[in-house]
């Protein structure tokens, strides 16, 4: 029998629908096309073609074609379209005849879950709708939806949410507390009017902040101790900054649970909660009654705290009040947007912030992001030129080689396993102290006497050690 030679198989998400996961794996199949009522799969070329058509047909109530390819082909294509959730479970075939009913959109939140997944995209264009899932760090297409189940779906988590299902016209943002077969968690929901429909983001946030550990995060050994050398401090505050979706969050829970002990009284402000931790007395901010960072900060100071943390600094009147909950004597930790450590103390100034008070509060600045981590079992080394880097950059080391992503069963051909933080770490003492009180924010050489690594360093670290590729790194290399 003639076994055609395929390599890399595109599957489109309306035909990997056609079959389930378990199917693909115990049949050893891939769909290739629907046409006529003839449904067309690849199969692993060791399988007994003649009596698994039979089966199929069966199975399928369809004409069933099947073209022999490689297993290796068939492997590659299972594990990339097909693959199982973290735990190595197979998910459970979700029903897409009827998308608007309350199993679909519940085995979906479930399956996102299970896959680790942080967000899960419901959009409508012109002709299809889509469900996308972000793993990783990155969006995933999972399932296409009929145009005319869109409406009711919608419906059904703004009803959930308690969200108006008349307004069609405004943003809406709204919130799921999900308790189903034996998982409970949080989901934030935001729906948003695009011009073919509206859209949902679901933010499922983790209900258990137990099983992070500050050790695993991604510190160096140096980076650890001069970070907890900052949260031993009675007082001060402990900034950490990057962008959405850097993992600010995690480091800040690590952080509370080294805090968290039965002499401190711990509370936090934030929007949304993202995990919950037994000890710790955690407050949502709702902007519609009033309730703000500043606001909650105002009546934390009334409630004897020994450490206070804030989710986010966004505004003026946040900052002056952690800089005045610093004073008063307490730890305070917070995360603000910018693009490295140094720079959060010229935003905090901007923002109205004395730079006189700055000196005098802030222990630690940070700034983090995350980066795929390379599978161990796959990672392929490679030539390295100099051309392979950003313009003007110049490495620390030269390198001849490096590793590149290649994909295996074992990562589901994505070349990637799991991501890690790369952090910039500065601890500010008496000469920095001097520098913010002057507003001399030009303090390049000072960090480099100090031996303090930027993230660029750090990323190139990561990098020449193999454990990222140049491609997740090259953002930071070209910043630098």
């Amino acid at each position: 029998m003639d076994v055609t030679q395929t390599k890399n198989i595109e599957i489109s998400t309306e035909l990997q629908q056609l079959i389930t996961g378990e199917q693909a794996r115990r049949y050893r199949i891939l769909p290739k096309s629907e046409q006529d009522g003839t449904l067309t799969f690849f199969i692993d070329s060791k399988q007994p073609v003649d009596e698994l058509a039979n089966e199929l047909e069966i199975l399928f109530g369809k004409t069933v074609d099947l073209i022999s390819i490689a297993s290796e082909s068939i492997t590659e294509g299972v594990s990339k379209y097909y693959r199982n959730t973290k735990s190595g479970a197979t998910t459970k075939k979700i029903d897409l005849r009827n998308a608007s009913s309350d199993d679909f959109l519940e085995d979906l939140i479930l399956e996102a879950k299970q896959f680790g997944s942080s967000d899960i995209h419901i959009e409508a264009y012109e002709e299809r709708c889509r469900v996308r899932i972000r793993i990783d760090g990155d969006l995933v297409e999972r399932y296409v939806i009929n145009r005319e189940d869109y409406p009711s779906l919608i419906n059904k988590i703004k009803i959930k949410s308690n969200l108006d299902i008349a307004e069609k016209r405004l943003p809406q943002d709204g919130r799921i507390f999900f308790e189903q077969r034996g998982v409970k968690f949080d989901i934030r929901v935001s729906i948003l009017p695009t011009l073919h429909g509206e859209k949902v983001v679901m933010r499922l946030l983790n209900s258990d902040a137990t099983e992070i550990d500050i050790h695993s995060l991604g510190f160096s050994e140096e980076e650890l101790k001069s970070y907890l050398e900052g949260i031993k401090k009675p007082n001060g505050i402990i900034l950490i900054s990057g962008p959405t979706g850097s993992g600010k969050t995690t480091t800040l829970y690590a952080t509370l649970k080294l805090l968290n002990e039965e002499k401190r009284n711990v509370v936090t402000v934030e929007d949304p909660i993202e995990y919950t931790l037994e000890g710790i007395n955690q407050v949502q901010v709702k902007d519609s009654i009033g309730l703000t960072f500043a606001s909650a900060l105002k009546s934390f100071l009334r409630q004897d705290p020994d450490v206070i943390m804030l989710g986010e600094i966004r505004d003026a009147e946040t900052a002056n009040m952690a800089i005045r909950a610093a004073l008063t004597g307490h730890l305070v930790l917070s995360t603000i947007h910018t693009n490295s450590a140094w720079r959060t103390i010229s935003r905090l100034v901007d923002m109205g912030v004395e730079p006189f008070l700055l000196a005098s509060t802030i222990n630690t600045t940070a700034a983090q992001r995350l980066v795929k981590v390379l599978c161990a079992e796959c990672k392929e080394e490679k030539v390295l030129s100099k051309e392979d880097y950003p313009p003007h950059f110049i490495p620390e080391k030269q390198l001849t080689h490096h590793n590149v992503a290649k994909g295996c069963e074992a990562c589901f051909f994505t070349g990637y396993k799991g991501r890690k933080a790369i952090y910039e770490i500065i601890p500010i003492d008496n000469s920095l102290s001097k520098a913010i009180k002057n507003n001399n924010f030009d303090i390049s050489d000072e960090l480099k006497e100090m031996g303090l690594r930027t993230l660029s360093q750090n990323a190139f670290d990561s990098f020449a050690q193999g454990i990222t590729s140049l491609d997740e790194v090259y953002p930071l290399l070209s910043s630098d």
